[in-house]
């Protein structure tokens, strides 16, 4: 058993994950003497819209700072945080909610737009505009269509980025008016983009010593002879040429031949690589370049290689983040009916696939395809969710959070050896009985969600529970808890019965300078008004 904890930080943390506290105790627990809930509160649950109000308004950025990374709440309510004077805050909401999900929800375009123009990141100066705003580009959060429509924003600096991020997407005509765009930074970055698609200025930046610069110009840019004649004479870079759409065909025949079987599976993973070339390396003698060979049926494209590349690894790992180049739903269709696993597993992973398809794929024979499925699929059948959640330890944190986890039916859980599906199958508000075997669980995740289940209801069972150090914080959590309770508890923890006053932002006539954001919901500023904070 694991050492006592105390017994008010275990109150105060069970009543901020209780999900039938009233907003009263809620934002009672806002007080620095409900500190030991903050994480628990800002950071790990949904709130009501009063309680975010009393949040994104709170003097001490602890708070807000919990609450920019909050993976329960909507993106436009994290977004209230845009113009918040604490630069660390800004970084928070920038770098997403945590855990890092595989698929976050994007903010909105104003929230987007204001945290990569912004001139200064806050009042603090412990980080820089330019840091949040690579924090924001890496997070997951900014979609594809804004990058698509970015270039022709009206902000330069936000022109300039879309240069960066979508100039192969662009059409012919998108990239000629770049050049001639009135600011100098937007038509430097469209000229080394531009630069990028001569092969003689890739020959002529190509650094000869070994570093990631030279690696990726030889992988990404257009390749000149000469520079795959060299490469080919030395035996180096052999695998990023065999990589490179770029790289001229008659390389391409001899690295199809190379010794190094990882040059000859690039090879045979190409769009372009003709149909004698392909049969050749259908036929080869190891088994990985075979496979990659019949893999991928003809006619091919670039983004088809990408999306095999990211999602059908066969290890179980699954990416997070967006394929680079997306195909069509129709290709990874095709997918989902393929002999291949691997290729099914790509279907799997496609959010969008189509309904009719999804069925089918969660009968997979495969268990990589079923799970990929459940992971990926928001229309996966709740019990191929439920089995993923059990068999995938190292995904269930991007499984807890969608709601198709199943929460109910699952007593036939409660004696598992692992400990997190014991903890979800006491959770379970359809239980008869409460779990109380349970309660003395060695598992403190598992104690806590014994004390916590909603099955048990009895109120002498629950008293006993507050008091006991090892279930106390889940029998704070449980719904059956009356109000009356919950504040009785943050009583004899000490926190004062005071309440925040609800936030409102001013009005001229209360002569505040302070002022809704143009991205805020418009019940309360973003940033805390020095006359309301004082009143705290």
């Amino acid at each position: 058993m694991p050492p006592a904890t105390s017994l008010p930080g275990a109150w105060l943390r069970g009543a901020a994950a209780n999900p039938a506290a009233p907003s009263d105790v809620l934002t009672r627990l806002l007080d620095p003497a409900g500190r030991p809930a903050w994480q628990t509160l800002c950071a790990e649950r949904d709130l009501p819209g009063d309680v975010v109000d009393a949040v994104v308004a709170h003097p001490d950025a602890a708070v807000r700072r919990a609450f920019a990374r909050n993976p329960r709440v909507a993106p436009a309510q994290r977004g209230r945080l845009v113009r918040d004077p604490s630069g660390l805050v800004r970084a928070a909401l920038a770098g997403g909610p945590r855990p890092r999900l595989r698929r976050v929800r994007p903010l909105p375009d104003a929230v987007l737009e204001a945290l990569l123009t912004a001139e200064e990141a806050g009042e603090d100066g412990r980080v820089t505009a330019a840091e949040v705003a690579g924090e924001l580009v890496t997070s997951g959060q900014i979609p594809p269509s804004f990058w698509r429509r970015s270039h022709e924003h009206p902000h330069p600096g936000l022109r300039r980025m879309g240069v960066g991020s979508v100039w192969h997407a662009l059409g012919p005509a998108e990239r000629a008016a770049l050049p001639a765009d009135p600011d100098p930074a937007v038509r430097a970055a469209a000229a080394r983009r531009t630069r990028e698609l001569d092969p003689a200025a890739m020959e002529a930046d190509l650094p000869e010593r070994d570093c990631h610069g030279r690696t990726h110009l030889l992988t990404h840019l257009p390749v000149t002879d000469a520079v795959a004649e060299a490469c080919l004479a030395a035996r180096r870079d052999l695998w990023s040429l065999a990589h490179n759409p770029h790289t001229p065909s008659d390389a391409v025949a001899r690295l199809a031949h190379d010794p190094d079987p990882r040059v000859r599976e690039r090879v045979a993973a190409r769009a372009d690589v003709d149909a004698a070339l392909l049969a050749e390396l259908a036929a080869d003698p190891d088994e990985a370049v075979r496979t990659r060979a019949v893999l991928h049926p003809s006619p091919r494209a670039w983004a088809e290689r990408e999306a095999i590349d990211w999602l059908g690894g066969v290890d179980g790992d699954l990416p997070i983040g967006e394929v680079p180049a997306e195909p069509a739903t129709s290709w990874f269709a095709a997918c989902a009916t393929s002999e291949h696993a691997i290729l099914r597993r790509v279907a799997a992973s496609h959010a969008a696939l189509p309904v009719e398809l999804v069925g089918r794929l969660a009968a997979d024979p495969d268990p990589e395809v079923r799970h990929r499925l459940a992971c990926h699929h928001p229309l996966a059948p709740p019990e191929a969710v439920l089995d993923a959640f059990v068999a995938r330890p190292e995904q269930r944190r991007h499984l807890l959070t969608p709601p198709r986890l199943p929460r109910t039916d699952l007593r036939h859980l409660l004696d598992h050896d692992d400990p997190e599906v014991r903890a979800l199958a006491a959770a379970d508000p359809a239980l008869e009985e409460p779990p109380v075997r349970l309660l003395a669980d060695p598992d403190e995740r598992v104690r806590r969600a014994a004390a916590a289940a909603p099955a048990l209801r009895d109120a002498d069972t629950l008293a006993a529970l507050l008091d006991d150090p090892a279930t106390a914080e889940g029998a704070a959590a449980n719904p059956n808890l009356p109000a009356r309770r919950l504040h009785e508890l943050l009583d004899l923890a000490g926190v004062p019965r005071r309440r925040l006053p609800p936030p409102k932002p001013p009005t001229p006539q209360e002569g505040s300078s302070c002022r809704p954001s143009p991205v805020s919901s418009g019940r309360s500023p973003i940033r805390p008004c020095a006359t309301r904070c004082g009143r705290r």
